[in-house]
């Protein structure tokens, strides 16, 4: 581990990452590498999560080609120097601020989106001028093995690299002295990350999760809301990290919402989701058993099936739930969705502010009075109003959590603007010489004074 670790950093140190030309080079072999194995990549993720072309896609790959293509068309403008205005104080001065590389970057990744979730952070370090190790989930075991052959074939390893393996290889990885660590994954784990981080004060982004609601007022499109909030729930069998987790309904439409939410299900998933070839299934028994054990927490209002032998749990809806419930206690990550209801909006943001802050929030509902105080009163990382899961899609929005859901973000320049540190210079004129700012007497301090306050 150390020898990669210091092999990337004599890279890094050629300052050969530092040009424009050298980093475009190197996205568009991403990009290829992407498309040349395209089918293998498919064959992967039908191995490891039972996943769709149609989901592999939009959801993986066709994510990735999206950000690529977004960095390479802004990529010059991003590395530009930024002026920024100075005092009168200043005069005589150009300021700027210039984006440089940390160095050598650590992507630790999850196994629900195994190769969106390993490459996207990567494209960001790419633009950035780092190098990369990247540590992908042993979970998902054909992705990553597929991830480790792709990168190993295109590019030096000395500039980017994939390290396979258990918890041990993470710990060993963690135990080097990295200049920037991106980790995707769970907020238990996430401490961990930052703990180790700070033995060499690394600067850290975490993408963690959290249990993100959906409020569905009174005044929503109901077969709208429905459908967006049964694809948003369902997509990836709900191992997506901003899935809805629960819903809150204004009681006077919950039947309503349950009959469309329903009939949803059967049109997205057909009649029995257990039976679709595509349906995704749960990564591993250990994960299945946990979701299983959240079906007795309330009442099963539809699906509620399972099928250990494929690791598949129906699309189910849950009904008659308490917050005091195993289910209301953790971040679900699967096909399960609690349903609460409230009678009054402020309920809801009052039963919201003292919990942690999640990852995603969506909120259906017509009245822009009622969306702003929600978009106001709550703490969140990012979401939609009257979506779900697509704000994520907007390169030009910036993706993270807040609190125990997270800190930093990235896609698009935000991604790149994370894997960069960003330095103030100031450069000085020699052509005069300011006396004011040297000692000089009650005139001199008085002058300040008058500039200054």
């Amino acid at each position: 581990m150390s020898e990669l670790v210091e092999k990337q950093r004599e890279f890094f140190f050629s300052e050969r990452t530092f040009d424009y030309r050298f980093r475009i080079d190197q996205l568009r072999l991403l990009r290829n590498m992407l498309e040349k194995y395209e089918k293998k990549i498919y064959q992967a993720l039908k191995q490891d999560l039972n996943k769709s072309t149609f989901d592999s896609f939009t959801t993986e790959l066709g994510f990735l080609y999206n950000e690529i293509k977004h960095t390479e068309k802004h990529l010059k403008e991003w590395m530009q120097d930024d002026l920024v205005d100075a005092p009168i104080t200043h005069k005589g001065t150009k300021n700027y601020i210039r984006k440089e590389p940390y160095g050598v970057t650590l992507v630790i990744s999850p196994w629900n989106y195994p190769l969106q979730l390993a490459l996207a952070p990567a494209i960001g370090a790419i633009a950035a001028g780092n190098t990369v190790v990247i540590k992908p989930s042993e979970y998902s075991p054909s992705t990553s093995s597929l991830l480790a052959k792709m990168i190993g074939e295109t590019f030096d390893s000395n500039f980017i690299t994939v390290v396979q393996g258990s918890k041990e290889v993470s710990e060993a990885l963690l135990n080097q002295r990295f200049d920037y660590i991106f980790f995707t994954g769970s907020t238990a784990v996430g401490k961990i990350i930052m703990r180790k981080a700070s033995e060499h004060l690394t600067p850290v982004t975490l993408e963690l999760g959290g249990k993100s609601p959906a409020i569905i007022n009174k005044d929503a499109n109901l077969s709208i809301t429905a459908k967006r909030i049964i694809w948003g729930k369902y997509t990836n069998a709900g191992q997506t990290c901003v899935a809805p987790d629960y819903l809150y309904v204004h009681h006077k439409i919950k039947d309503k919402l349950l009959k469309e939410m329903k009939k949803q299900i059967k049109s997205i998933f057909s009649t029995n989701a257990l039976d679709n070839e595509d349906f995704v299934r749960i990564i591993n028994e250990n994960h299945f058993n946990r979701l299983v054990a959240y079906l007795s927490n309330g009442t099963v209002a539809y699906g509620g099936k399972v099928d250990r032998n494929q690791l598949k749990i129906e699309p189910t809806l849950l009904d008659d739930v308490s917050w005091e419930e195993p289910v209301m206690q953790d971040e679900i990550f699967g096909p399960i969705l609690p349903i609460l209801t409230f009678e009054h909006l402020e309920e809801v943001i009052s039963d919201l502010k003292p919990r942690e802050k999640p990852l995603a929030l969506y909120y259906f509902g017509e009245k822009e009075k009622d969306q702003e105080k929600v978009m106001n009163s709550l703490s969140f990382g990012g979401g939609c109003i009257n979506d779900t899961l697509y704000h994520l899609a907007n390169p030009n929005l910036p993706f993270g959590g807040v609190g125990s859901s997270g800190m930093g973000s990235y896609h698009g320049k935000h991604s790149f603007d994370t894997f960069s540190h960003h330095k103030s210079i100031l450069q000085q004129t020699t052509k005069f010489d300011l006396p004011f700012r040297y000692p000089g007497g009650k005139l001199t301090l008085s002058l300040i004074k008058r500039l200054m306050k």
